[in-house]
Parts: structure tokens; C-alpha cells; sequence
């Protein structure tokens, strides 16, 4: 097991990974901006390093600098968390020839993942079921490109492979707006990702997001952890989860769960994984595999009373799951809202200083948070500064318990999402489940 890791990430995600260290006894590193000198975890990490100024790029995004930091510390492995550097293959590489263990896959396995094209591909070897569309990039020959768009059937949408958070896509109504469209989409994906190679698939137009948790050990064994529903979604963005995903068949839910497991035996996949899926007319459709930790992973915990994180660190440390599928038992529901520092009525982030922080509590009452009075929330970075959770033996007893905990919730000083989660946690719609990944945006008039 390892001794000393360093948590390359910042807010609640490098508390809870603090959290997860110090419960195993491994001493930990936080590293930070200066901005960040005070957050939450710095202040009871082990030891704190500085990386540099407050952009990303010089800071959470600065390969040499969080290397160097592992070096000075003695640190002999880094967990990414996510976001940031968490998926990028360059970093994980970097790391393992630096001497030191990234808590995550190996960078050839980040690589075939996050290259939607060879995703897709290793998807279908492995029996996990995809959208349809076309076998790979598209051709330069636009006759071609035609005739694949006739046979997916319209409306198609275009895809960067190297794209990713909603970004690169475009929808394609009429055959007569494709090839335009494409040379568009890669014009776009060239500038934004320097890899300007698209795909094309069917535009399934009333979808669900649902997505499922994996585990494994990259020794052949391997796990699923149920699933979770993230419909909820303005502009691609996640804003409310919940496990497990409501009315689906159990004999569906079984076969994605098992072909999920078969791909991370197949791929040789490490760590904790999310296979990421649109489901419409009970068919699963594969989209991407997040390669680490997700933001929603508390509601996956919370039904199986699994701690995803000592585990990842464990399997990563190269010991063997300790789990097999049978000891994996999907009790209850769960919730988790997504409370973000911006204004509910425009989205703008509203940074600044936290007057007052009281947290809500009682039974099944999870909060996931970095905040304390007087902390002040930077404009630098993601605007989200909690996760609220509930759980209950059943949907509705969950939902309603975190209806409660939303109004006990106090974030005084910065405008917050408050006022929106407490409308979503009473609509109608959503709390007979099911709603697709266009019904947030349709209810907010975008």
C-alpha cells in the first residue's frame, strides 16, 4: 500500500480523497494555487505544497510542477481526482516514468477511451451496445459520407473523437446540410482539440443519461456498481443525479451492467470507471468511459455502502478487488444535488465571501463540501462548492428528505443554486422519474 500520495485537485474532491487517505492511514500531500492556500484540505493535509499562480495552466494543469512537488515530498503516488489533468494520458505517462504510481489506468488505456473513435470501436469487441453510425472517421469523399448519413437515417449528429463536455457536436436535420456541417464540426474540433477527425451517429432526440460504476484491478477481475440517472443537465452539464437509474427492466439493466464488466476485463482497465450511456425505448446506446472518479460517485456509495475511493487506491497500489460481484447489493435510493456559487436566475458564477455556512443533517443527510464561514470562493475555477446527498430505503422517502435538506441548507454572502434545485426536488415530472436529458433546458426556456 502506499505511504504517501500526492492529491493533484482542489476543492471538495481533493477533501474527500484527504478524507479517504487519512481513514487508511496513507499520509497525504495537498498541492494548491495561491489563491488556495486556504481551502479546506491544505489546511489538514500532511504536507502543502504551492505550484504556482492561479490559471489552471500554471497551476493544476502544470505537469513539472506537480512532479516536482511529488519529488520534494516524497510522494509515491498521485490521485488526480477529476477534471483537470484526471484523463489526460500525457500526465499519467509522465508520472509512471517519473518513477511514481498514478491512481487511474494506464495512459494507453486513457488514450483508447478518451478517442471517441477507438472508444466506439473497442465498445463493439467488447459486446457493449453503441448508437449507430458510422464504422470510424468519416471519409474525406463527401459521396460517401452521404450515403452513410442515408443509411444511420436523419437526424444524425457530428462528433469530434477527441471531443468531450458537450463540445464538438453538431446536429444534422436534412441531407442536404451534412457536408457543410462536417467540414464545420472539424474546423471547430481542429481549433478546440488540435485533432480535427470526426464521426457520425444517429441523434437519438429524447434520451436518457445513464451511466454505470465500474471497478477493476487490471489483474482480469472486475465489478459493476449499479448505475445512476443524470438527466438533469443544462448545456451538457450535470445538475442533480440520482442511483439507481428509475424504470428500467431488470433483464436491460443486467445485460449493460455485464457487457460494462466484460469491456474493462477486455481493455485491461484499472481504477474506478464510468461507462457513460443514452437509453431511449429500452435500448442503451454507448457515448464515452470516464477514466476516474466522477462527481456523482457519493449516490453509487450510498446504495452499496462501497467507498469507491479506498478501493480505486487500493486496486491502483496493485492489490486485487476486494469485492466480487456478488458481495455488490443495490439498497435504497439516492440523490445528490450539485450547488454551484452562481446567479440561479442567469448561471454567471458569483465568487466571493461566505458570511455563513451551516450544513444540513439528520438521518440518510450527506454533505460533500470544501466551504466554511468566512472561506472566500475564487472566480478561477468550477463554479459547483457542494454536493448534497440524501438516501432512503426508497425514491420517494429520498426525494423528500432532500427536499428538507435543501431548506435547511445556508450559504449566506454569494448568490448560489439554491432556488433551482429546490424547484427541481418538486416538479412534477421528475418525481415520477424518467424525464429525459432535454426536460431541464426546455423548463428553464433555453
Amino acid at each position: 500500500m502506499f505511504d504517501k500520495i500526492l492529491i493533484a485537485n482542489r476543492g471538495e474532491i481533493a477533501l474527500r480523497i484527504l478524507r479517504a487517505c487519512k481513514e487508511m492511514g496513507i499520509a497525504t500531500v495537498a498541492v494548491h494555487s495561491l489563491v488556495d492556500r486556504n481551502l479546506k484540505h491544505v489546511r489538514l493535509a500532511d504536507e502543502s505544497v504551492c505550484i504556482g499562480p492561479n490559471p489552471s495552466p500554471q497551476s493544476y494543469l502544470n505537469i513539472p510542477a506537480l512532479i516536482s512537488a511529488m519529488e520534494i515530498t516524497d510522494a509515491v503516488a498521485v490521485h488526480p481526482g477529476y477534471g483537470f489533468l484526471a484523463e489526460n494520458a500525457d500526465f499519467a505517462e509522465q508520472v509512471q516514468k517519473s518513477g511514481f504510481t498514478f491512481i487511474g489506468p494506464d495512459p494507453d488505456v486513457i488514450r483508447l477511451m478518451g478517442d471517441k473513435v477507438s472508444a466506439i470501436a473497442a465498445m463493439k469487441k467488447a459486446g457493449v451496445p453503441t448508437v449507430p453510425g458510422s464504422d470510424g472517421p468519416l471519409p474525406e469523399n463527401s459521396e460517401r459520407c452521404l450515403e452513410i448519413g442515408e443509411k444511420v437515417g436523419y437526424p444524425v449528429i457530428i462528433k469530434a473523437a477527441a471531443g468531450g463536455g458537450g463540445r464538438g457536436m453538431r446536429v444534422v436535420e436534412r441531407a442536404e446540410d451534412l457536408i457543410n456541417a462536417i467540414a464545420v464540426t472539424k474546423s471547430e474540433a481542429q481549433a478546440a482539440f488540435g485533432d480535427g477527425t470526426v464521426y457520425l451517429e444517429k441523434f437519438l432526440q429524447n434520451p436518457r443519461h445513464v451511466e454505470v460504476q465500474v471497478m477493476s484491478d487490471g489483474q482480469g477481475n472486475a465489478i459493476h456498481l449499479g448505475d445512476r440517472d443524470c438527466s438533469l443537465q443544462r448545456r451538457h452539464q450535470k445538475v442533480l443525479e440520482e442511483a439507481p437509474a428509475p424504470g428500467i427492466p431488470d433483464a436491460v439493466r443486467e445485460q449493460v451492467h455485464q457487457s460494462c464488466v466484460q469491456a474493462c476485463i477486455d481493455i485491461g482497465y484499472r481504477g474506478a470507471g464510468t461507462f457513460e450511456f443514452l437509453y431511449e425505448n429500452e435500448r442503451f446506446y454507448f457515448i464515452e468511459m470516464n477514466t476516474r472518479i466522477q462527481v456523482e460517485h457519493p449516490v453509487t456509495e450510498m446504495v452499496t455502502g462501497v467507498d469507491l475511493i479506498k478501493e480505486q487506491i487500493r486496486v491502483c497500489a496493485g492489490e486485487k478487488l476486494s469485492l466480487k460481484q456478488e458481495d455488490i447489493v443495490v439498497r435504497g435510493h439516492a440523490f445528490e444535488c450539485r450547488i454551484n456559487a452562481e446567479d440561479p436566475q442567469t448561471f454567471f458564477p458569483s465568487p466571493g465571501k461566505v458570511n455563513n455556512f451551516h450544513m444540513p443533517g439528520g438521518l440518510g443527510v450527506r454533505v460533500d463540501s470544501h466551504l466554511y464561514s468566512g472561506y472566500t470562493v475564487p472566480p478561477n475555477y468550477d463554479s459547483m462548492i457542494a454536493k448534497l446527498i440524501t438516501y432512503a430505503e426508497d425514491r420517494e422517502t429520498a426525494l423528500a428528505r432532500m427536499r428538507v435538506a435543501l431548506s435547511e441548507l445556508v450559504i449566506d454572502g454569494i448568490k448560489t443554486n439554491i432556488p433551482l434545485q429546490e424547484d427541481l426536488v418538486r416538479d412534477e415530472a421528475f418525481a415520477k422519474g424518467g424525464v429525459n436529458i432535454h426536460y431541464l433546458e426546455k423548463k428553464l426556456g433555453l
